[in-house]
């Protein structure tokens, strides 16, 4: 029988990431190269056997309700394993199944044949997630290192744990957006151009990115080696002007992103 390595999830008694901490002095060094790392990761990505799916199922509830634990649990990560970037893959597996589902379901509500759902799956997954993913968490990683480090010659940024954090904050507006949206844009609520669904629809944008820079910003600022991540919520102010401004002109972005979806596979 195989037992879980991972703490524990539970609402009253939370993982072992959640006692004090020792000071970051204490940190494990790191000992193997970002190569070994990334190789080990790669090699365990269909080992389903060998993945935690239960430890990743309670992070993608948490990144909704305390996004702050999950980030707690990579530093134990870092205490025990001497390093922040997860060593498992499910979060990522069950990430992705999300994806491939909720936009078989958008293809669905746009009336898209199988060939052209099949299609709209492979630009999602592989241009929207993982490739922007990899661009976006490079910026993030080499700006990080570059200009919010306390020590320059210290250690740096693990570029695995930038990754980490683009993915923990890419599923909340991904649950909002290709989950909870459709379902309201299928039954006529988003579709319509009154001020009350103009109002829900861009909400729903709002809150996502909103999720996103917070989550970013939890991410980077759990690090001891980083300063200054207050840096991430400097656009708050940009998008809460943004949203109202759509507001005033009438711009449904609900609308713009089925229509931007539509005329993607053309």
């Amino acid at each position: 029988m195989k037992y879980s390595t991972s703490p524990t999830p539970s609402v009253t008694n939370f993982p072992r990431s959640t006692s004090p901490l020792p000071a970051p002095a204490n940190y494990q060094p790191t000992t193997a190269s970002a190569a070994v790392k990334r190789y080990k990761y790669l090699r365990r990505l269909f080992k389903f056997n060998q993945m935690d799916f239960e430890f990743a199922a309670w992070q993608m509830v948490y990144l909704f309700i305390a996004p702050q634990k999950v980030f707690r649990n990579f530093n134990y990560r870092k205490h025990t394993k001497s390093q922040f970037a997860r060593d498992d893959p499910a979060f990522l597996v069950l990430l992705s199944i999300w994806l491939v589902l909720s936009t078989i379901c958008f293809g669905l509500v746009l009336g898209l044949r199988t060939s052209e759902i099949l299609l709209f799956v492979i630009f999602v997954v592989f241009v929207d997630f993982i490739g922007l993913g990899i661009l976006v968490s490079t910026y993030f990683w080499y700006m990080t290192n570059k200009y919010l480090r306390r020590d320059p010659d210290g250690p740096d940024v693990e570029w695995g744990y930038a990754f980490d954090v683009h993915i923990n904050a890419f599923f909340p507006p991904l649950a909002l957006l290709h989950c909870f949206q459709i379902i309201l844009y299928n039954i006529g609520i988003l579709g319509n151009s009154g001020l009350f669904q103009l109002l829900i629809s861009n909400s729903f944008w709002l809150a996502s990115i909103f999720y996103y820079l917070y989550i970013t910003f939890l991410g980077y600022s759990n690090l001891p080696i980083v300063h200054n991540a207050r840096a991430f919520l400097l656009p708050l102010p940009v998008l809460f002007i943004t949203f109202v401004t759509t507001l005033i002109i009438g711009w449904n972005i609900s609308d713009t992103l089925m229509n931007f979806y539509k005329y993607r596979l053309l």
